[in-house]
């Protein structure tokens, strides 16, 4: 290995070293996409989904599909320091075999919200703390032609996020209560590698991971050794993540909806809600104080 000095440029993504810690983020390649899509001087919005309509099939075919398969990719590839826009994305990805004229409306609002906050990357900061802490939310039945639920989630290494995901489920749950643990399964079987990965570089977790989940049925079903006829079809799930909290690698612990981070992965949220989740992920503006080493 070649020891290259501070790291300030890796595959797009620019690293701003700072009093506060690192900035991770992604300008030049966001104005390329906006470029690409002719929007660099469109008008801006607060969200990048929509609160109120959900993404079907119908609509008019798109007259250019290839370029909306193109900025879709792209948008994905901006996820990797913009978690805000991780649902939105995961929306608009769903229908790139066939997109219509309201996924391609939907597109542009996350390009108008990108826009608008252009500066903005993730925040790394330098923390004392080492404990893992999980967030795991599903949207129920959230996809209007297959009635699928939305999961999601986010793990913090104290206080810096380290990994996100938002995902359709693979199979129709029948009970808001197995959505949530699909969900909290998936956030589970996350921090297991994330500890596997500490242990590796010599710094194992001493302390159990926390996951937060805001329904309380899924609490109760991760500590109840007793199997009730409504969830023996998500029996491995339940005994994957019963047996992680026997070992005391995890617990799974109720977390009130307004402080449930993983909101921002499974669903379209009203502005002033979006912003204080979109903070506390650690998306920011460029912070104002760098120093030598950054760019």
């Amino acid at each position: 290995m070649t020891d290259l000095g501070p790291l300030n440029y890796f595959l797009g993504i620019s690293a701003t070293h700072s009093s506060s810690g690192l900035f991770l983020s992604q300008k030049k390649y966001t104005v390329d996409i906006l470029e690409r899509a002719d929007m660099l001087q469109g008008k801006p919005c607060r969200t990048p989904a929509d609160t109120h309509k959900k993404l079907d099939s119908a609509g008019t075919p798109v007259s250019d599909p290839t370029l909306y398969r193109s900025l879709a990719g792209a948008l994905q590839y901006l996820t990797f320091t913009r978690p805000d826009i991780s649902y939105a994305v995961q929306q608009i990805c769903l229908y790139m075999h066939d997109p219509r004229e309201p996924h391609m409306n939907a597109l542009k609002r996350i390009l108008r919200y990108v826009r608008g906050t252009i500066d903005h990357g993730l925040q790394i900061h330098t923390s004392s703390t080492d404990g893992l802490i999980a967030y795991s939310d599903a949207d129920w039945g959230g996809c209007s032609s297959s009635r699928r639920s939305t999961s999601g989630y986010c793990v913090f290494l104290g206080d810096n996020l380290l990994s996100w995901s938002s995902k359709r489920q693979n199979v129709v749950s029948r009970s808001s209560a197995e959505a949530e643990y699909r969900g909290v399964a998936n956030a589970a079987a996350e921090t297991c590698w994330l500890r596997n990965l500490l242990c590796e570089l010599g710094t194992p977790p001493i302390k159990a991971t926390i996951v937060y989940c805001d329904n309380i049925s899924s609490v109760y079903m991760t500590a109840n050794p007793v199997q009730h006829r409504r969830t023996k079809h998500i029996e491995i799930d339940i005994h994957f993540v019963r047996d992680l909290v026997t070992l005391g690698h995890i617990r799974v612990l109720h977390v009130p909806s307004r402080s449930q981070y993983a909101d921002i992965f499974t669903k379209g949220l009203p502005s002033t809600l979006f912003t204080d989740f979109r903070s506390s992920l650690n998306v920011r503006d460029t912070p104002p104080d760098k120093t030598a080493g950054g760019c």
